[in-house]
């Protein structure tokens, strides 16, 4: 059992669209040291995993990362 919270359909909706426009978004999510991190990533990917689903993205200094979903605090456009 998850405590994946599903998002809503419109969120899910934006974030497609910044993948396929390549756009930047400035995220801020909690992690798990118990730090809020904020960083502008490129979005790359959506995918789901055992019922989670997750952001794959790309930072500035060319590193990789996954996110869940229902973890992003805030996001804009950058």
């Amino acid at each position: 059992m998850t405590d994946y919270r599903p998002i809503d359909c419109g969120l899910h909706s934006e974030y497609e669209l910044a993948i396929l426009q390549r756009r930047r978004l400035h995220l801020t999510w909690p992690g798990s040291d118990d730090a809020t991190h904020r960083d502008i990533v490129k979005p790359t990917d959506l995918i789901t995993r055992h019922g989670e689903e997750f952001m794959i993205f790309t930072r500035s200094g060319g590193e990789t990362g996954k996110i869940r979903l229902d973890c992003i605090i805030r996001y804009h456009c950058a």
